[in-house]
């Protein structure tokens, strides 16, 4: 049994970090999942950000779950590949686990 908070982001531009900030204060865990690559994603910045201010009450370190580092392929078979859905699993087991 995995009991988690679940943000959906709506807005990047203002970013909601009063709710993010209370989050990692209740959970001390954080994983990103997004659909961006990882390296250059927005998953960075939101990483960036919750080390800044909230790396006091982290336990583990901050996970981000991405698209590959490759360009978006336009077959549907490649795309569904390519997606961050994955390793998302292994990754959400690897942060609980730390």
């Amino acid at each position: 049994h995995i009991s988690a908070d679940l943000i959906d982001l709506r807005t990047l531009v203002p970013l909601d970090t009063d709710t993010i900030f209370a989050s990692v204060q209740k959970t001390a865990r954080v994983i990103i999942l997004h659909e961006d690559c990882e390296v250059g994603g927005f998953g960075a910045d939101i990483s960036a950000w919750i080390s800044e201010h909230c790396f006091e009450y982290l336990d583990a370190p901050i996970m981000r779950s991405a698209s590959l580092n490759t360009a978006v392929p336009f077959a549907k078979n490649l795309e569904d590949n390519f997606l961050a859905k994955q390793g998302f699993e292994q990754k959400l087991n690897d942060l609980l686990a730390y």
